[in-house]
């Protein structure tokens, strides 16, 4: 059995935690139940300073219990470094500068502290641009600011789906229809809202049908769950109001997964999920703080936290050894 170990988790606030469904409040609960002690900071706590890096943090313990769900110990300053041995980064995005700041901090204790997920690797694997390193899993897809680019990509796949480079949770996710009806107000509140590009996929039909979110733990497929749009909703996460339902993988979801998993275990990817549509089209790759693996387990009878914490066991291990 593994020693018991130090867990910090970087995070967002406690107390807005939806214990019902969050995947980080089960990854905090599965660890307390190995014996590991808790932390909790926010990211703006990091401080670097004379080459250690510094997070003001509580010590937490934590129940399934609405409303009473955790309990802090006093506040310490805790060098990354010398003082924890796992550092979960599981902030919500978005992924701003903030988040990327965070990142090279965390990076510099990588050869003391296991990060998971792997710092420069999330930093490097933005969830709708990595996924372009697997373009022939997806459906027709572009990354632009120029409206006559738009406008010639709607023209070729009739309707399409505009949405943020960067964003989360399925906001400012929107369909266009094949006669373009304010597309070009669209592309300019895009524009004006945000510095970066944006992405343009075409429309897949089968998205009413469910978007299935497939975890994989350290390269390896821990299973998946099937996300429904609500009525008149294209959108299916559910924070965005969709519901999950049990499903399998489709033989090109497999083939989808062999391809991804080498590198993802390669990368330092260990808690990851992924989306797809229709059971053959890659959308995203989720890898900054992926969610769902309380809805996968309702469904499957799974533990997927426990699966996680065997893979960061077994790496930790195989660091001192």
């Amino acid at each position: 059995m593994t020693a018991s170990l130090n867990v910090a988790v970087q995070m967002d606030p406690m107390e807005g935690i939806k214990i019902g469904g969050d995947s980080t409040f089960a990854l905090m609960l599965s660890a307390q139940s190995r014996g590991h002690r808790l932390w909790h900071y926010e990211a703006p706590a990091l401080t670097m300073r004379g080459g250690r890096l510094f997070a003001k943090a509580r010590s937490v313990t934590v129940q399934r219990v609405e409303g009473d769900h955790f309990s802090f110990g006093a506040s310490t300053t805790l060098d990354l470094g010398r003082d924890v041995d796992v550092v979960l980064m599981r902030q919500d995005p978005p992924f701003d500068l903030s988040y990327i700041t965070a990142t090279h901090l965390l990076e510099r204790i990588e050869n003391e502290t296991l990060v998971v997920n792997n710092p420069a690797s999330v930093r490097n694997a933005p969830e709708k641009l990595f996924v372009l390193d697997y373009a022939r899993f997806m459906p027709p897809t572009m990354i632009t600011r120029d409206l006559d680019q738009v406008r010639s990509f709607l023209a070729e796949h009739g309707d399409i789906v505009v949405k943020p480079l960067y964003g989360n949770a399925g906001n400012a996710v929107f369909r266009v229809a094949s006669d373009g009806a304010n597309l070009s107000a669209l592309v300019e509140l895009f524009n004006a809202s945000w510095v970066e590009p944006f992405m343009v996929q075409a429309f897949i039909p089968a998205v009413v049908e469910g978007d299935k979110r497939i975890v994989l733990v350290d390269g390896e497929v821990a299973g998946a769950i099937n996300r429904v749009p609500g009525k008149g909703e294209i959108r299916s996460n559910l924070a965005a109001g969709g519901s999950a339902v049990k499903t399998e993988l489709t033989e090109r979801e497999h083939e989808i997964c062999a391809a991804l998993g080498p590198e993802l275990k390669k990368r330092g990817l260990l808690f990851v999920g992924i989306d797809v549509i229709g059971g053959e089209w890659l959308t995203e790759i989720n890898v900054t703080s992926p969610t769902g693996i309380v809805a996968l387990d309702a469904f499957n009878g799974t533990d997927t936290a426990a699966m996680i914490w065997n893979a960061i066991e077994g790496r930790i291990a195989a660091r001192a050894g």
